[in-house]
């Protein structure tokens, strides 16, 4: 009690420093731009909770890349802090996701370069005898990588004081609270950010042993290397794994149910990415099917069966006998189970509704707020990427302190990291011709080759582009898409570009170093105020 009179005493301390503060700030504002929103907290409502009224000020239920960076800026402003990791520090993407399968990736693509001697030997380069890889080696590379990140994940989190409760954290139907489903204790806090994340999607009819028949997860253990693997969906997931399978001496069929082989990707480059990444290796595809029914086999005695019915008419159309079955159909929350019907949250396929500033709602439509809780990363749907639920965590903290902050997903990059890389950020050019003409507004396009770029050249790495999509009117980029070597490190000067609300007339003024990738964008830039790169 002394203790806690002691803080309640600093901290009334600390609001007269902030009273007078706060006087000679609001004097000084009278002459800045008038704010047109007011704060969501105030600092005495956060003091509440140091005066032992709640456990601790934040709570995350979730311990995945947007759990762990809500959690750096909580205490990065002073708030106590406590994570339930559900036993899975890293989440998704650290132990299942995007760490281990880079790793499966960068050893994959070495054994692709080594086996490819005419491309060797443009460099003067020649390989005696067979270029051969362990397959249990790869895996432990992958599993080594996961294992050292989740280490420094979990150590920076003990090194900044946060507390992680080993348990998965449900809510239990009364405000600030979140149970330990493992032990059955109860914890509170001030504000609670979920951040469960997600698991891949299964669809009806496939039945899935990890084994033969396996989601993301199974395959990033990499078991065995089929001689004939079919993929179902060509999305990000889908076209990283046909990359390493084919690397590794794999045959590839994408099963997709959708009209086009890479149904997100804007149009113009899924046309040259199916020129390079499916083309040229030994991978078909199956277009305007589903997988109606996927059954296991036994890896050497009984393959796979794949029944496929037509998209539209349902009607069996193709059966195939194969080796494997990755299902890349995409990924759904995980939140049932963590009490949101008994706190009054209604979720859409299991996605909970958030307005900007990731305060949950009650519903998706005309919903109210739900007062001091907040949802970030997959389980809202906004954006299922690791860095966007990252950038949502730090958002929310910003709102649970009283800085009013919204995330402009416009601007967040994603990538496809095959050899070449997919990058982009904004919307497809179908997408902004759309948005074009219902904002009243001009879209304007512009490109930069890597066949003309001297370092990829010198890499013997010509192929590929990069596209600029802007507004006519006002000259900021909307949105870029890359496909060639390391587009994945080129599409951060253009985020950063969205996000700044930079034209091209001011890029087509700066200047790149030569001779590297950028480069590339540099052309782009340049061509769209009619000047020319080279």
């Amino acid at each position: 009690q002394a203790a806690v009179n002691q803080s309640c005493n600093t901290i009334k301390s600390v609001k007269m420093k902030l009273f007078i503060a706060t006087t000679l700030l609001s004097a000084a504002a009278a002459f800045s731009p008038a704010r047109t929103s007011t704060p969501l907290r105030s600092v005495t409502s956060l003091d509440a909770s140091k005066c032992g009224n709640f456990d601790f000020d934040v709570i995350i239920v979730g311990c995945g890349v947007g759990g762990h960076g809500a959690a750096l800026h909580s205490r990065a402003q002073d708030l106590t802090t406590a994570v339930f990791s559900g036993n899975d520090v890293g989440g998704t993407c650290v132990n299942r996701g995007c760490v281990p399968s880079k790793a499966l990736l960068a050893a994959s693509g070495r054994v692709r370069e080594m086996r490819d001697s005419a491309h060797l030997s443009e460099f003067g380069i020649e390989v005696e005898g067979e270029v051969k890889y362990d397959r249990a080696g790869v895996a432990g590379h992958a599993k080594q990588l996961a294992n050292k990140v989740k280490g420094n994940l979990e150590g920076s989190l003990v090194a900044l004081g946060v507390d992680i409760v080993d348990g998965r954290g449900i809510l239990t139907g009364t405000a600030h609270e979140v149970k330990d489903e493992s032990s059955g204790k109860v914890y509170t806090a001030k504000d609670i950010i979920l951040a469960p994340g997600s698991i891949p999607f299964v669809p009806p009819g496939v039945t899935v042993d990890e084994k033969t028949v396996y989601t993301s997860d199974g395959a990033l253990e990499l078991n065995s290397v089929p001689e004939w693997v079919a993929i179902v969906g060509s999305g990000y997931i889908g076209l990283e794994f046909s990359d390493v399978y084919t690397a590794l001496g794999s045959e590839v069929t994408f099963i997709e149910a959708l009209p086009n082989i890479m149904p997100t990707f804007d149009r113009e480059i899924a046309k040259l990415a199916e020129r390079l990444l499916i083309r040229e290796r030994p991978i078909d595809y199956r277009t305007g099917v589903f997988a109606s029914e996927v059954t296991p086999g036994i890896p050497g005695e009984k393959p796979v069966t794949i029944k496929m019915i037509d998209a539209n008419t349902k009607e069996h159309v193709e059966t195939l006998e194969v080796d494997a079955c990755m299902v890349a159909t995409g990924r759904v929350p995980a939140t049932q189970g963590m009490g949101l019907e008994e706190s009054g949250i209604e979720t859409m396929r299991g996605f909970v509704a958030v307005d900007e500033k990731m305060r949950v709602l009650t519903k998706h439509e005309d919903g109210e707020v739900v007062p001091n809780v907040w949802c970030i990363g997959d389980a809202n749907g906004k954006m299922m990427l690791a860095h966007a639920a990252s950038a949502q965590g730090i958002s929310a903290i910003e709102n649970i302190v009283g800085r009013e902050h919204a995330v402009n997903h416009d601007a967040i990059p994603a990538a496809c990291f095959t050899h070449p890389e997919i990058a982009m950020v904004g919307p497809t050019e179908e997408q902004a011709i759309e948005r074009a003409e219902k904002e009243g507004w001009t879209l304007g396009k512009s490109t930069g080759s890597f066949r003309a770029n001297s370092k990829a050249l010198a890499e013997l790495e010509g192929n590929g582009m990069a596209k600029v999509l802007y507004n006519k009117d006002t000259g900021k980029v909307v949105a870029v898409h890359i496909i060639g070597i390391h587009a994945a490190d080129l599409i951060q000067e253009c985020s950063n570009a969205v996000a700044a609300g930079t034209t091209v007339q001011e890029l087509s003024m700066m200047v790149h170093t030569h001779p590297t990738l950028c480069e590339v964008l540099d052309e782009a830039f340049k061509g769209a105020v009619g000047m020319s790169a080279h």
